[in-house]
């Protein structure tokens, strides 16, 4: 199923009769309780508030059997990965409308698909349109955003505007480099399948990103999150003085260069080559394989979006 298919057509977000709000009070700079509390009731959410690292996860499973219809998370990409991995383990992805209130520190998904204030997410909840988007499977783990193989969570999430403007995808691996004295690469196969090709790669890597929502290549920013496919860079072992040389020049050409390659894929498989496990970056929460099977599940989530979002965004 493509972003062209009914399924994504522009429809409103309307009131249903069972409202839910998920409030992370500590997301961000932690000064938003009162405001979500205060207008959440106004609109007549039920309010439910996170209390522990994974709670998110326990709440939405309940907001399913009490059948919510609309659910609100107010945090940040951390509580929402949260919320969508609830709602994967009662296989309710395609039953519940989302809706995004950003008061977490980057909020990457709520921007990404158009919303960037408390404001702008409540009306959007009650007469915003709502668009079916592709969720990530890393193994049993669902994601919205992104998965990195090879980068800390604060690497790959931290890096800044100055840098992805300059080196475009080399800037998380400029990134990490500041962050430690000792990068080492990953020894890896990679095989990526898209319908019946497939491609593999073997070798040294750098780092190994792959964006559901995220785009690592060419211009940055939103991926097509309806198109039902991972877009993945592969960043080659280079010498450290060759890292800025070869960011500029991918870059520039917006191409492969000699060390970076970009692809679209259903489906990847990243497997070690040697004795060290794999540090992954899943939604910015760190996890460890020796192997790691990704897959699509195209046009699967219900989310409501700001007015600037587009399934197609400029190439």
């Amino acid at each position: 199923m493509t972003g062209n298919d009914q399924k994504t057509s522009d429809t409103l977000c309307l009131d249903g009769t069972n409202h839910w709000l998920i409030l992370n009070p500590t997301s961000g700079t932690a000064d938003h309780r009162d405001t979500i509390r205060q207008r959440g009731a106004q609109r007549g959410y039920t309010i439910h508030e996170t209390q522990h690292e994974g709670h998110a996860i326990s709440l939405t499973k309940d907001a399913v059997r009490n059948g919510v219809e609309v659910l609100a998370v107010a945090g940040g990409d951390g509580t929402l990965h949260e919320v969508v991995q609830g709602l994967a383990e009662v296989d309710a992805l395609d039953a519940v409308t989302l809706g995004v209130l950003p008061v977490g520190t980057k909020n990457i998904f709520a921007t990404n698909i158009g919303i960037t204030n408390i404001d702008q997410g409540f009306e959007v909840l009650k007469t915003g349109k709502r668009r079916s988007i592709d969720i990530g499977f890393a193994g049993d783990e669902p994601f919205v955003m992104s998965c990195v193989a090879g980068l800390t969570a604060e690497a790959s999430l931290a890096t800044s505007s100055e840098l992805k403007e300059r080196f475009g995808p080399l800037a998380f691996i400029i990134a990490g480099i500041r962050e430690t004295t000792e990068f080492e690469s990953l020894h890896l196969n990679l095989t990526a399948v898209l319908d019946e090709k497939e491609a593999t790669w073997s070798g040294d890597a750098l780092c190994v990103l792959i964006g559901n929502t995220r785009r690592f290549a060419k211009e940055g920013g939103q991926a097509n999150v309806e198109d039902g496919l991972f877009e993945v860079v592969i960043i080659e072992q280079m010498p450290p003085t060759d890292i800025a040389a070869e960011a500029m020049s991918h870059r520039l050409l917006g191409e492969d260069t000699e060390h970076v390659h970009h692809l679209k894929a259903r489906q990847v498989e990243v497997q070690r080559l040697d004795r060290e496990p794999i540090r992954f970056s899943i939604d910015g929460e760190q996890q460890t394989h020796d192997e790691l099977l990704l897959r699509t599940h195209p046009q699967v989530l219900t989310v409501c979006i700001g007015s600037t979002y587009t399934p197609t965004p400029r190439e």
